[in-house]
């Protein structure tokens, strides 16, 4: 079970969440689609990153990295097999899983810092980009390949919609689901063992929890999750392309997005998501300007907004509330 104001935020997003392709597609317009469709994926990567470096304070600097490992070992490994990439997609999050370990287990052994950590996985993205790039024969470098792996048409053709609007009733579900076992985490005793870790590794040691065990597992299921979403992405991208992957297209939009809405928060991550794909699409028509524009927008927000939007609107409400029930519980007394 999850807490209840857990899931009335959940219950409460579904039901934003569900009309939202068949409106966005109501005039017969596909691009909308596209960009609800990188919302739901960013929004996903942003929870995961809430896991990790929220929760353990492990900086995990290659998402694009591991969303790459995800979406190449997914989709090669089914066209060398001949099978659907449905049925390889675990393995592609098992093999981004077992790399957020490795590194996670080797962070906590070695006592590193969080910026030395940083730079550790900021080291192995930029290996990872040169692989991908790289290896010709086996990605088809930069040029990528077409990927539909990961189809739902006999899904579309049954409920009578368009192939990609089931899509994004997948990525939905994804979202829904990564948030609800969050929630799940975040009440149950790993919650409490990542809030101990996070506050003070030593006197968590102390308590008795294995402080390298809880940092392995955040950085596992992290890193499971977004080898997972990475070929959701490619999917919805219909293609796999290194660019896709890059440290400036994944890992700094997901930290802008978890800074921005709220970290150790259940919608921090979609809000910053929703946030920061809006500002982009909306600055997209003023060209060469709209890097600049989108970086000063950034520096106004982070500067309002200095705990995160969803921890500023609720101090802002529980304020509301205190200040209107005040005077009732004066009278009452």
């Amino acid at each position: 079970m999850i807490p209840r104001a857990d899931a009335t935020q959940i219950a409460a997003l579904a039901l934003v969440l569900l009309p939202l392709p068949l409106i966005v597609t109501a005039g017969g317009a596909t691009y909308q689609l596209r960009i609800v469709a990188l919302f739901l994926v960013f929004a996903t990567l942003t929870v995961a990153l809430n896991i990790v470096f929220a929760h353990t304070d492990q900086l995990f600097l290659f998402f694009g990295a591991l969303a790459g490992i995800g979406t190449y070992t997914t989709a090669l490994i089914a066209e060398a097999v001949g099978i659907s990439a449905w049925a390889t997609l675990p393995l592609g999050a098992l093999a981004a899983g077992a790399l957020g370990a490795a590194v996670s287990y080797v962070a906590a052994r070695r006592g590193m810092t969080v910026i030395v950590l940083a730079i550790l996985t900021l080291a192995l993205q930029l290996a990872a980009l040169e692989f991908f790039v790289g290896a010709r024969d086996i990605t088809g470098g930069s040029t990528g390949f077409p990927f539909d792996g990961l189809s739902v048409a006999p899904i579309a053709d049954l409920a009578g919609v368009d192939e990609r609007v089931a899509f994004a009733y997948v990525l939905i579900a994804v979202l829904l689901a990564s948030l609800v076992g969050y929630a799940r985490l975040r009440d149950s005793r790993w919650g409490a063992a990542f809030d101990a870790v996070r506050q003070d590794p030593v006197a968590a040691e102390a308590a008795g929890i294995d402080v390298i065990r809880t940092k392995v597992f955040a950085g596992a299921l992290g890193a499971s999750i977004v080898g997972a979403v990475g070929p959701l992405y490619a999917q919805s991208e219909g293609y796999v392309l290194p660019s896709m992957f890059e440290f400036q297209a994944v890992d700094v939009l997901v930290l802008v997005m978890l800074v921005l809405g709220g970290s150790r928060t259940l919608l921090g991550p979609v809000v910053g998501a929703g946030a920061i794909v809006l500002l982009d699409e909306f600055l997209g028509e003023i060209g060469q300007w709209r890097t600049a524009a989108l970086g000063v927008l950034l520096v106004v927000l982070f500067l309002y907004f200095r705990q995160g939007i969803v921890p500023k609107v609720q101090d802002r409400y529980d304020a509301y509330r205190s200040a209107n029930d005040g005077p009732d519980t004066a009278a009452d007394g």
